[in-house]
């Protein structure tokens, strides 16, 4: 419970909301990004991107990954052929 009171209040004081005298989620996930104490909540507490972002940034790390394989297939062919 003090863990909770603890979070919220520096989230809080830390926060865009203070001004509008409200606690938002960003202003938690903000806390758990750059406060070295609440680092490991990183994960549980993560940024909100749209989902067309998220969409877009797996589209490109599935085209980073099939440029690695074919990059790993053409070496592979060029050392049989030695």
């Amino acid at each position: 419970e003090l863990f909770v009171q603890c979070l919220a209040t520096y989230s809080y004081r830390h926060g865009s909301g203070k001004e509008k005298k409200v606690l938002t989620y960003s202003d938690l996930a903000n806390t758990a990004q750059e406060s070295e104490t609440f680092q490991f909540l990183a994960d549980i507490l993560p940024k909100k991107i749209l989902a067309s972002k998220y969409l877009k940034m797996l589209k490109e790390e599935k085209r980073e990954e099939d440029e690695e394989n074919d990059n790993d297939n053409e070496s592979d062919h060029d050392e049989a052929e030695s």
